[in-house]
């Protein structure tokens, strides 16, 4: 069957609908459902998205048949209007319009007033009276052909118009320097210069003169939207907004209505609700004399909705109709753009409208109580972003000339929210002045464990290296810490400290702001502002509790996380890293430096002893506020090399504090050196080399859960055991823990259940999972290494290249960028293979995930498909993991009502066939007064008209009910 390439709208034709987003966009298919709904819309046709996808895939060459569709549908709107594209004495001019399945604003193009030329717009001016307009229509063509079709820069345009503005019209009108001239204000003759000098911008620029033929501006001005497609900001802004699996953009030639034709014309774009509170009221804004691009543009400030009522009751009248038929229609808040001709209303978009985080959850929620939705679609509305929005204080948006003019460097955006304060270069430094109660934000080239301090101490962290994966990025999430990484053009020296970009010099002790949400950092202490959690935040969360199968747990290291991700809904720790709590102090990172340092058995013995009591004290906060929640504590897992100073300076410090010699440290430094860490000596390794770590850590973990059980508190302890690759190796360590564990319980005569598990996180566990499964109590699965060592990438390193791989202009390898979102194809094979063979070993084990991705909606919507029984994330992502896990409930029960359906026919189809045809009967006679009574009552509506067919005429009353109709 021949492929349709073009689909008409009109109010008596409308050959396209809502549910034909992703071939029509969303602008395309609202046009055509406004239509069939009998809204005024102008008339016009959709070339499809289809279309843009072939025009790539032929090197830009669109596919044979539809120059003769767009010609078909192009007499189609001259004989809907009553005009003729390319008339010289009265034409029709069409505005040309971008329209992608999902909303892209300003991204893409649209030009207006197409079809106009040197005769046409002598016929329009003739036309309507009002050569003024037709000038001025004539202007904005050229210009926006010109830089939209051409590539000239707008600015050329602008200047011509500024200059013509201020040299001819402030001098009639004899207005002074300060005021303002509007574009308003310019008068016929003055146009018509300014028509005269943008064609001659054109022709400097293009080498020819201004297109006449109606037909090359049109193919021209749809060049021009589908090469918008791939241009640099709209790549951008779909990689940003995370917009995958759209294949192009629609085009949308429209019959123009015009806002310029003066004081009773104007133009809007209004919201069916407050975007901004997601109150329902009626917000946006109108301009009196102009067309769609002046609003965006704010060459004029517009007037309120409410003084569009006052200046015209009648259309805003029409106008207010039109928002309820739309948001009963759509069934959300709606973002509309409206025409006013000479006192007439045109509909000329409508799409889901765009909303701040809060307005997201109270509209979700308000149209619930509304009934205008059921709460599962409720929660399906709900975003992550909108989630991270709710939570993450940001940059006062009333400072937009102050951001502007301290912009000082742009990074990459790793945790969203803002931070402002004094610049620190190490971790000491940050701890120190949080001492002092002073917001630092910690900037490094790079961070490491031993940043970890200073990087708790700070307001916000700053890297010139890494992407969103590095350390900086994964520790300062797991905090809700705003967080930019990998401004590769910032200069960091350490011994002046200072950093630079370009000339532009910030030292120790001056302030500058972060906008984690955008990557942009600033000069100076930009004003945040904290939003406030809405009440339907929780309501909709409430609900979406109600939905979800799997649990939610969280990655917390100290009790103030772990109170915190209680706070935001968490029901248990998934995991807890032992050796972040090393970091803590001075006297903890002496005591694990020591031990490693020791060359002996009862010295690695006393220096563990040193820090026993810390990490029990640790793990008893823990504990108490999680509270009859399950805390899964993962034994140490980094090298060791991780934990010893590697400048001379630092090792002579260390030598001399712990009272051994410089060489020595020197010594080990270099004896713990690895060429590739990652794969090395960590994890249960160390473990099977030093089982006295083991044995520490063991003992604060049991020692702790006694004496809060003891003291009343519900504990459920779950030891954890890293990096297993093999059976024997988990059973050795496993048996050693159990039998820590049970001496210190049969100690303290306590009753204490506790579980021994393993991390998932290398290859080969996964493919021996049922093997494994016979010794460990649950799994967890370590999706950040399993990531690294399924794919044999390093995400540390992975930022210099990984971006290629990822961006749909250049390799375009993955969808999603692997240590973000879980790579389901590869990586998400052996986690449910892993699954699979683990619980033919053991049915009910337990399995979850604590790898970054247990907090990213795909890959807990992945989680919950094979089974996992919990998720865990950062403590400020918890929210985010409970509405990812109901959204996918909602989405497998809607996927099984659907496969149903197929079924449920089959089924009814077999029984019709199989049931014997009841035999014939004669027809009965006509019945009449109380027997048609009696039809009515029993009978469906279909039912009675057949009734009141049968009755005799003149006799042709039918009661239903009591009430005669």
């Amino acid at each position: 069957m021949k492929s349709k390439f073009v689909y008409f709208f009109s109010k008596r034709l409308s050959e396209g609908s809502k549910e034909m987003k992703n071939l029509l966009g969303g602008k395309g298919s609202g046009l055509a459902e406004m239509a069939s709904i009998g809204l005024p819309v102008p008339a016009g046709f959709t070339i499809t998205t289809e279309v843009c996808a072939l025009f790539y895939k032929n090197n830009r060459r669109y596919p044979a048949g539809l120059e003769k569709e767009v010609d078909e549908n192009m007499r189609k709107l001259e004989k809907e209007v009553g005009k003729k594209f390319g008339d010289a004495d009265d034409p029709l001019l069409v505005s040309v319009r971008s329209g992608a399945p999902l909303s892209m604003p300003g991204m893409m193009e649209t030009i207006l007033n197409l079809g106009l030329n040197d005769r046409s717009v002598a016929g329009l001016a003739k036309k309507t009276g009002n050569r003024r307009f037709a000038l001025d229509a004539y202007r904005r063509f050229i210009m926006m052909y010109g830089s939209t079709a051409k590539g000239i820069d707008r600015e050329e345009f602008n200047r011509k118009f500024e200059a013509l503005k201020n040299q001819r019209t402030r001098t009639r009108l004899n207005l002074e320097a300060h005021i303002k001239v509007n574009d308003t204000d310019v008068d016929e003759g003055e146009l018509e210069q300014l028509v005269a000098e943008f064609k001659a911008v054109y022709k400097d620029h293009i080498g020819k003169d201004f297109p006449q033929d109606p037909k090359e501006q049109l193919w021209g001005s749809v060049d021009a939207v589908f090469g918008s497609w791939m241009a640099e900001k709209a790549v951008t802004y779909r990689r940003v907004e995370k917009i995958q699996g759209v294949i192009g953009t629609a085009v949308n030639i429209q019959q123009m209505v015009f806002g310029n034709m003066g004081p009773k014309s104007g133009t809007g774009v209004c919201f069916t609700r407050d975007p901004n509170s997601g109150e329902n009221i009626f917000y946006g804004d109108y301009l009196v004399n102009a067309q769609g691009e002046d609003v965006v543009a704010g060459i004029r400030t517009p007037i309120k909705l409410s003084e569009f009522e006052k200046a015209d009751p009648r259309s805003y009248q029409q106008l207010v109709d039109v928002r309820r038929i739309l948001e009963g229609h759509f069934k959300d808040m709606q973002d509309l753009e409206f025409t006013v001709e000479e006192g007439r209303l045109y509909m000329l978009q409508c799409r889901t409208g765009k909303r701040s985080p809060g307005a997201s959850f109270r509209i979700a929620v308000d149209m619930v109580e509304e009934r205008l939705i059921r709460r599962e679609e409720a929660v399906l509305r709900i975003k992550d972003k909108d989630i991270e929005g709710i939570f993450y204080p940001i940059i006062d948006p009333d400072q937009k000339e102050e951001m502007k003019k301290n912009f000082l460097v742009a990074g990459i955006d790793a945790v969203p929210g803002a931070a402002t304060g004094k610049v620190v270069f190490n971790a000491k430094d940050a701890e120190a002045a949080a001492a002092r109660d002073e917001k630092v934000i910690l900037v490094r080239k790079e961070t490491s464990p031993e940043d970890v301090g200073g990087m708790h101490a700070a307001q916000g962290i700053l890297t010139a290296t890494g992407g969103k994966t590095s350390h900086a990025a994964v520790v300062a999430r797991g905090w809700g810490k705003c967080c930019i990484v990998g401004c590769e053009k910032l200069n960091i020296n350490y011994e002046k400290e200072e950093l630079s970009v370009g000339d532009i010099v910030v030292k120790k002790g001056e302030e500058i702001t972060l906008n984690g949400s955008t990557g942009l950092v600033y000069r100076g202490a930009m004003r945040l502002i904290k939003p406030e959690p809405p009440a339907s935040f929780k309501t909709l969360m409430g609900w979406a509790d109600g939905i979800r199968a799997i649990k939610v747990r969280t990655n917390a290291d100290t009790p103030y996380d772990a109170r915190k991700a209680v706070e935001l809904g968490a029901e248990g720790i998934g995991l807890c890293r032992t050796e972040h709590m090393f970091f803590d102090t001075e006297e903890r990172r002496l005591a694990i430096q020591e031990m490693i340092v020791a060359d002996t058995l009862e010295g690695r013995v006393d220096a563990l002893n040193k820090l026993l009591p810390f990490q029990k004290e640790d793990f008893k906060g823990i504990f108490k506020a999680m509270d009859g929640l399950p805390v899964t504590i993962r034994l140490i897992d980094p090298p060791l090399h991780e934990f010893v100073p590697h400048t001379e300076e630092k090792q002579r410090k260390l030598a001399q504090d712990i009272g051994v010699p410089y060489e020595k440290i020197r010594y080990r430094v270099e004896q713990l050196h690895e060429a590739n860490p990652m794969l090395g000596h960590r994890g249960c390794r160390l473990c099977i080399t030093y089982p006295e770590i083991l044995d520490m850590q063991v003992r604060a973990i049991i020692e702790a859960a006694c004496e809060c059980a003891a003291a009343g508190t519900h504990v459920y302890p779950e030891i954890m055991i890293p990096l297993t690759i093999d059976k024997k190796e988990l059973q050795i360590l496993a048996l050693r823990t159990r039998r820590v564990a049970d001496e210190i319980i049969l100690s303290k005569n306590a009753t204490l259940k506790y579980l021994v598990g393993t991390m998932i996180e290398v290859p080969r566990a996964a493919l021996l999972a049922d093997q494994i499964a016979e010794v460990a109590e649950f799994f967890s699965f370590g999706t950040n290494d399993l990531t690294q060592m399924t794919m044999g990438i390093s995400r540390d390193d992975a930022g210099k290249f990984l971006p290629d791989y990822v961006d749909e202009k250049k390799a375009g390898v993955f969808a999603d960028d692997p240590f973000q979102s879980l790579d389901q194809a590869g990586v998400g094979m052996l986690v449910r293979m892993g699954i699979e063979k683990g619980r033919q070993t053991k049915p009910g084990l337990k399995i979850g995930i604590c790898g970054e991705h247990g907090g990213e909606a795909k890959s807990v919507e992945f989680c919950c498909r094979v089974g996992m029984n919990y998720v865990s994330c950062s403590p400020f992502r918890v929210p985010i993991a409970r509405l990812a896990a109901a959204q996918a409930e909602i989405k497998k029960a809607s996927q099984e009502k659907a496969s149903a359906q197929p079924k449920k026919k089959a089924v009814k189809k077999a029984k019709a066939v199989k049931k014997p045809a009841p035999p014939k009967k004669k027809a009965a006679p006509a019945r009449k007064g109380k027997a048609a009574k009696k039809i009515a009552k029993k009978t469906p509506a279909k039912k009675i008209v057949k009734a009141i067919r049968k009755q005799a005429p003149g006799k042709r009353k039918i009661v239903r009910g009591k009430k005669a109709k």
